[in-house]
């Protein structure tokens, strides 16, 4: 059996074009790193790519390289990173792509020194600014190319309106791709044709690697066209044809920030849409916002205007929103979070959280716990069934089961200097607007009175006061604020005293 016939249905390679600037975008981050659903628009080619599991995936690269190069390997660490040279084209990318693989093949173990080795089979072209495309379209791509035996085959569109797009002229007998007209070029009965082309393609590896040799940058804008191939590979006999998609999402890329927020819309949409088949109740879709990596069960529940994004998980039955912002939140069975912002925290089962509380990173909160209105915490594990119910900060804190911290309590972690820690047991009772200045250790079962300022440990079982005598000042408000409402208002009750008496 030949080298060829062994060849697996999987392309030998892909080749994602990343190379581009994107100037369009008018940022300082590289186009293809802003991000559709909290992954890079690079990261949703190079998974889709991913996806057909290639021999060897390459990703071509120029504009801020080294940034650029760094997220990749982030992203795949076997990607083989290329760097287009000064020659400008999706042509010269390709080749110089393909020269890559080539050189990579003739040095693997086995092959003889001096061997001149080159990749064999079907080698797929796609871009890192194209962030809806699917495996799926990908894999139909591949498996069409290499059953039909195609030199090349290009992943075509239909469109509504396909002005300033290039056209697929076919053969009106077989249907191959006779070739691919610009818009500005074509003819008006041409113009009426609605298949464009998306400039991803499946080549046969030596057709590719012959009819780049042919290619030149003899045109008005001084570029290496990769859609030269095609008629290169049709003139040497080669069967060209296409395949086409009457999803148009999947071949868009983004230029600019209008571009990639209609994707991002539009990926948005999706994701939602496949929750909702998937057992989660969205209540409504148009402000709700998921991003790729999230996670829910069945009979999650999502109120209007939340947005869940990075590692986010939801378990069964909880509900979350309205209005809640979560980032790397991890959510117990059948818990609550209302109108909350909250980052990097775990949140226990049947634990309800909000309304209007800010959840920092290192947030723990116990089963059937609760933090409640107004409330910030950092870097705080709460106990089972431990309630931080309103207007209030923990940071920097332990603390213990069945725990009731009174409303207004703080915990002063911070000296001016150094951060220091608060510990609470459990089956404690805190008074209204207590002050826990760390570091300080409550034991379990303590109470601390209104108002109370503990600066030192408190023994379990104990009560601790700050007490002061209370001093009134007879006829403060009329010495002090005379003409005013309250001398006006203290006068009035003086007067009714005396007339009752």
């Amino acid at each position: 059996m030949s080298r060829q016939e062994i060849i697996s249905n999987n392309p030998a390679a892909v080749i994602v074009l990343a190379a581009g600037a994107g100037t369009r975008m008018k940022s300082r981050t590289p186009k293809i790193l802003h991000t559709i659903g909290g992954i890079s628009m690079v990261g949703h080619a190079i998974a889709a790519a991913q996806g057909l599991n290639p021999d060897t995936l390459a990703v071509v690269v120029r504009h801020e390289r080294d940034l650029v190069a760094a997220h990749i390997a982030a992203l795949d660490e076997g990607a083989r990173i290329v760097d287009q040279d000064e020659v400008p084209g999706t042509g010269r990318a390709v080749q110089q792509a393909l020269e890559a693989l080539d050189a990579q093949a003739s040095s693997q173990p086995g092959e003889q020194p001096g061997a001149q080795t080159a990749v064999e089979g079907t080698v797929v072209v796609t871009y890192g600014d194209v962030p809806l495309l699917t495996t799926t379209l990908l894999a139909e791509l591949v498996d069409t190319h290499n059953k039909d035996a195609n030199a090349v085959t290009v992943l075509t569109a239909v469109l509504d309106d396909a002005t300033g797009y290039g056209r697929i002229l076919r053969d009106g007998t077989d249907g191959t791709v006779l070739g691919i007209r610009e818009h500005k070029d074509a003819t008006e009965s041409e113009r009426e044709i609605r298949e464009i082309n998306s400039g991803i393609y499946a080549f046969n590896a030596a057709v590719l690697r012959e009819a780049l040799k042919s290619v030149t940058t003899d045109n008005n804008q001084g570029e290496m066209y990769l859609t030269d191939v095609l008629s290169l590979a049709r003139n040497s006999g080669g069967r060209v044809a296409a395949v086409s998609t009457t999803d148009r999402w999947q071949v868009e890329g983004a230029n600019d920030r209008v571009q990639l927020a209609a994707l991002g819309t539009e990926h948005n949409h999706r994701i939602v849409a496949s929750w909702m088949r998937a057992g989660v109740s969205v209540i409504d879709p148009a402000t709700t916002w998921i991003d790729s990596t999230v996670q829910l069960a069945e009979d999650v529940t999502i109120l209007p205007g939340t947005q869940l994004h990075g590692k986010t998980t939801v378990a069964r039955d909880a509900v979350v929103g309205p209005d809640s912002t979560l980032t790397d939140v991890q959510i117990g069975e059948g818990a609550e979070v209302t109108r909350t912002h909250g980052s990097g925290a775990i949140i226990g089962e049947g634990a309800h959280v909000g309304p209007f509380t800010y959840l920092r990173p290192g947030t723990v909160l116990g089963a059937d716990g609760k933090i409640g209105a107004f409330y910030e915490t950092k870097n705080v594990t709460i106990g089972r069934g431990s309630k931080l119910s309103h207007l209030g900060y923990a940071g920097d804190t332990e603390i213990g089961e069945d725990t009731n911290i009174g409303c207004g309590n703080i915990t002063a972690n911070f000296d001016g200097v150094n951060k220091h820690r608060t510990v609470i047991g459990s089956g404690v009772r805190t008074g209204s607007n207590t002050v826990f200045v760390a570091p300080v250790t409550v034991g379990d079962g303590a109470f601390t009175g209104a108002g109370a300022i503990v600066r030192k440990d408190v023994p379990a079982g104990a009560l601790t006061l700050t007490v002061a005598p209370q001093r009134n000042l007879e006829g403060w408000t009329a010495a002090n604020r005379p003409g005013s409402i309250s001398a006006q208002a203290a006068e009035n009750a003086r007067a009714s005293d005396d007339s009752a008496n």
